[in-house]
C-alpha cells in the first residue's frame, strides 16, 4: 500500500515540523505564562487542522514531492504569521501598560491605534515588511512617551479671567503694548484690528484702514503706535490714544488645575458671535503705509529702537523699511516658499524669518554696511514661527508638531526638542519666567520650560476655553491680572492668569 505509507510519512514529517515549530516559538523572549498557553492552544488547534488536510491529500492528483514542497512552504508562511501575531499581542500589552502609566499624568497615547494601523497592511506585502513596520511602530510609541516620565510634584494653576469678544471672524494674532496704558491688541480676518482694556474686556478702539484680513499686530516699543500687516499686500502704522475705563472686580471663575483635559462640546455659532461694539471709536487712516510686496503680508515687527520695521510676505521676501520715510531699505530674499512669520530681537538688530520651505533664517543688521544671513533646517514641515528670547536663544515651532530651542552661539543643533500631538502655531516666550506657550491646531495650549519639560496645559472644561484652532499666544510682563493671552478662530481672545510654582520652574 504505497499510498498509505506515503501519507504516513507525510504525517510524521508534518508532526516533526510542528514539533520544531513549537520549539522555535519557545525561543522567543517572553516568559509569561499566558503567552505559553496561547501558543499551545494555537498550535494544538492548527495541528489538528493540518492533519485533517493531510488526510484529504490522499485524493490529491499532485505528486508526493510537490505536495511535500507546498506543505513546507505553507508551514514557513504560517510560522512567520504566528510569530507576528504573538509579537503584536506583546506590543499591545506593552502599549496598554504604558497608557496606564500615562493616565496618571493626564496624558493619553494613541499607541494602540498605531499598532492597529501597523497591522492593516495588504496581504501582498512580505512578512519582513510587516515585521519591520511593527518594530518601527513600537519604537515610535516608546520614544513618544519618554518625556512624560518627568513627573512633577506640584501643579501649576491656570485661571481663565477674561474673554474679549467682538470680532466677526477668526483672530490671527494678538499683542500687548510695551508702554502705558497697557492694552491688548488683536488682528482679525474680519479686516479690523481692535484695542481692548485688559481689566474690563471692553473694546477701546477699532482700526478700519485695511482692505483685507489683518494678519498681525505689534506695538511700538516707546510710542503709542501700532504696526499691522494685511492681506491687502500692505503694512500700516497708525497712532492711537485710549483712555482706560474704571476696572471692575474680577469674577472668580472656578477652574481645575492646568492638566485637566476634559473636552467640551462646541458652542453654537450664535452663542459665540457677538455684535461689534457700536460705541467703540475707530481709526480709518494710517499715518504710514508700507508698500512694495507682491503678495499677502503675513507678519510685521519693529526693530529695536522703533525707527525701522520688517515685514514678511507670501511673495517669499521680507522687507526692511525706514519708518519715518516709509522707504524700502533692504529686501531680504532667499526663502523658497511663502513666509509665515517674522520676529525681531528685543535688544539687538537681529531678525528671524520663518517659511513654508521648512527653514528659518537669521538676518544680522548689527553692522550697517553689511548684513549676513544664516539658514537653519531643523524641521520637516512648515515653520509657523520663530521667536527670540531675552537671552541668546531662538525658539521655533512647526507644522511637524515639534518646537525646538536653539542657542544663538551654536545653532548647529537644538538644545531642546518638544514633541507634541498637533501642529504648533505662533508661539511666545515669557521674558520673566522663561516659559514657552504653544498654541495648537487641536484647540489646546501647552506651557513648557526652556529645557523642554511640560509645565501645564490650559484647561478646557465647563464650556470655557477655545472651541477652534488656537492661532497665537502672547505674554504680558506688566503687573496685570492676566499674564497670558491666546486667540483663535473661534473669534475670541482669552486672558489667563498663570501661576507656575518656583519648584516647577527649577526642574
Amino acid at each position: 500500500m504505497p499510498v498509505e505509507s506515503s501519507s504516513s510519512g507525510v504525517v510524521r514529517q508534518a508532526k516533526q515540523k510542528r514539533k520544531s515549530h513549537s520549539l522555535s516559538i519557545k525561543r522567543t523572549n517572553s516568559t509569561e505564562q499566558e503567552r505559553s498557553g496561547l501558543q499551545r492552544d494555537m498550535l494544538d488547534g492548527q495541528s489538528s487542522d493540518n492533519l485533517e488536510c493531510l488526510g484529504r491529500t490522499e485524493d490529491s492528483k499532485l505528486p508526493l514531492s510537490l505536495r511535500t514542497n507546498l506543505m513546507d512552504l505553507f508551514s514557513q508562511i504560517e510560522r512567520e504569521f504566528e510569530n507576528l501575531y504573538i509579537e503584536n499581542i506583546e506590543l499591545r500589552r506593552e502599549i496598554e501598560t504604558l497608557n496606564d502609566r500615562l493616565t496618571a499624568d493626564g496624558q493619553t497615547l494613541e499607541g494602540a491605534d498605531l499598532a492597529k494601523g501597523a497591522l492593516k497592511t495588504k496581504t501582498s506585502h512580505s512578512t519582513s515588511q510587516l515585521s519591520q513596520k511593527l518594530k518601527t511602530t513600537y519604537k515610535a510609541s516608546t520614544s513618544k512617551i519618554v518625556s512624560s516620565f518627568k513627573t512633577t510634584t506640584s501643579r501649576a494653576v491656570c485661571q481663565l479671567l477674561r474673554e474679549y469678544v467682538g470680532h466677526r471672524d477668526g483672530i490671527w494674532d494678538l499683542s500687548v503694548t510695551r508702554t502705558q496704558p497697557t492694552v491688548l491688541g488683536t488682528a482679525s480676518a474680519d479686516h479690523t484690528a481692535m484695542l481692548w482694556s485688559i481689566e474690563t474686556g471692553k473694546c477701546l478702539l477699532k482700526y478700519l484702514g485695511h482692505q483685507g484680513s489683518v494678519n498681525s499686530i505689534k506695538f511700538h516699543p516707546t510710542e503709542q503706535m501700532a504696526l499691522t500687516a494685511s492681506g491687502d499686500q500692505t503694512a500700516h502704522i497708525w497712532r492711537f490714544m485710549v483712555q482706560l475705563p474704571t476696572p471692575q472686580p474680577v469674577t472668580d471663575i472656578s477652574q481645575p488645575p492646568c492638566d485637566d483635559d476634559l473636552d467640551i462640546s462646541d458652542k453654537d455659532e450664535a452663542e459665540v458671535e457677538a455684535e461689534g461694539p457700536n460705541d467703540c471709536p475707530s481709526v480709518r487712516v494710517a499715518s504710514t503705509t508700507l508698500r512694495s510686496h507682491q503678495g499677502v503680508v503675513i507678519a510685521a515687527d519693529w526693530l529695536v529702537g522703533g525707527k525701522q520695521a520688517v515685514t514678511a510676505s507670501w511673495d517669499r521676501t521680507a522687507n526692511l523699511y525706514d519708518v519715518e520715510t516709509s522707504e524700502l531699505v533692504h529686501s531680504l530674499t532667499g526663502h523658497d516658499q511663502e513666509l509665515t512669520h517674522c520676529c525681531t530681537h528685543p535688544t539687538q538688530r537681529l531678525v528671524v524669518t520663518s517659511s513654508r520651505d521648512t527653514t528659518f533664517r537669521l538676518w544680522d543688521f548689527r553692522d550697517p554696511s553689511i548684513h549676513s544671513v544664516n539658514v537653519f533646517q531643523g524641521h520637516t514641515d512648515t515653520v509657523t514661527s520663530a521667536v527670540f528670547t531675552v537671552g541668546d536663544n531662538v525658539v521655533s515651532g512647526s507644522d511637524d508638531r515639534t518646537v525646538k530651542v536653539w542657542d544663538l552661539k551654536n545653532m548647529r543643533s537644538p538644545i531642546a526638542t518638544i514633541r507634541t500631538d498637533s501642529a504648533v502655531n505662533r508661539i511666545s516666550v515669557s521674558v520673566s519666567q522663561k516659559i514657552i506657550a504653544l498654541p495648537h491646531d487641536n484647540r489646546q495650549v501647552r506651557l513648557f520650560d526652556m529645557s523642554g519639560v511640560r509645565l501645564a496645559r490650559l484647561p478646557r472644561s465647563n464650556r470655557q476655553g477655545h472651541r477652534r484652532m488656537v492661532c497665537c499666544s502672547a505674554w504680558c510682563e506688566d503687573n496685570t491680572s492676566c499674564n497670558l493671552f491666546t486667540c483663535g478662530f473661534d473669534r475670541q481672545a482669552i486672558g489667563w492668569n498663570i501661576n507656575i510654582p518656583a519648584l516647577l520652574q527649577d526642574k
